[in-house]
């Protein structure tokens, strides 16, 4: 039976994203004529086929990317997460790694800040790095890139609650013990939290997750941000649920279609960027997830 999925393994001792333990079916997928597809949500996912956009049309050479993950929207929450809080705080408070000529460095997580212009009236919003899976397949399949990072946005209000959850422990993924039982604090506090899925009729505002690349077109240095602008109230009208989950809905059914279609085929594991990017988004802009490219143009160094 063929593969597919939305994000990486994590393995439950330890917050780390690694695709080395899929990666590693590669020859037995090839063997039985199946196929798997990794990552087909939106970052990872869109972000990896924007990226072989860029090196397919508008870049000669990608030498830079900056993926940046923005939720402009607000669920009126004291603190809650958009998608499974266990996953999310483990992401974000996972030390940050970024791909810098030819190596992996790493940082104290949420320690690297700009503000970042958003379009289409979004407008300036605080954007930290953190490390995604998606970048270790991206410098292994695009090996010209120089230099990879990946940005999201946080509110002061989200970080502080963090902040304060880190200090008395209750993002710990070991084992406590409590009252003669064992328990795992991250999961305790997931089950305190707001089920994400109650957040669709409370969010309102836009999701915009693109990537700047930049690189040599034609001899020249010449960068391109592609992106997509999704409305939280709108997907709810249209699905009952908010711009994340919508975000990484679509894109899994367009990778199904093309698997399904024979549009991207192949035996073995593979990665977004290994496939034509155009036949995935002459699906994906219909199916409710259009695509916005700036060929050119200013944008800050980050």
């Amino acid at each position: 039976m063929d593969y597919l999925d939305t994000a990486n393994y994590e393995p439950l001792d330890t917050a780390k994203f690694e695709y080395s333990w899929q990666w590693a079916y590669q020859e037995r997928f090839k063997e039985k004529g199946l196929m798997a597809l990794l990552g087909s949500g939106f970052d990872p996912g869109v972000t990896n086929v924007y990226t072989a956009l860029a090196a397919k049309k508008y870049l000669d050479e990608v030498q830079e990317i900056d993926i940046i993950d923005a939720n402009a929207g607000s669920h009126g929450q004291p603190f809650a997460t958009n998608f499974n809080p266990e996953i999310n705080i483990r992401e974000v408070t996972a030390t940050c790694r970024h791909w810098e000529n030819g190596q992996w460095v790493e940082s104290p997580p949420l320690t690297t800040k700009h503000s970042f212009d958003f379009p289409e009236g979004i407008g300036p919003m605080n954007i930290y790095r953190l490390y995604h899976e998606e970048m270790e397949s991206l410098v292994k399949h695009i090996p010209s890139i120089r230099k990879a990072q990946f940005w999201m946005t946080f509110s002061d209000n989200y970080l502080k609650h963090l902040e304060v959850l880190q200090n008395v422990g209750m993002t710990r993924i070991d084992e406590v013990e409590f009252n003669g039982r064992k328990i795992v604090p991250i999961q305790f506090l997931k089950a305190l939290l707001p089920d994400p899925g109650s957040l669709g009729p409370l969010t309102k505002g836009k999701t915009c997750i693109g990537v700047i690349a930049r690189g040599i077109k034609d001899g020249k240095p010449k960068q391109v941000y592609i992106y997509n602008i999704c409305d939280h109230e709108a997907c709810y009208k249209e699905v009952r649920s908010q711009a994340i989950s919508y975000t990484t809905g679509v894109p899994a059914v367009v990778g199904a279609i093309m698997m399904l279609t024979g549009k991207w085929r192949g035996a073995g594991v593979y990665n977004m960027e290994q496939f034509d990017p155009e036949l995935f988004l002459e699906v994906l802009g219909p199916m409710g997830l259009p695509t916005v490219v700036v060929d050119g143009g200013e944008w800050p160094e980050l």
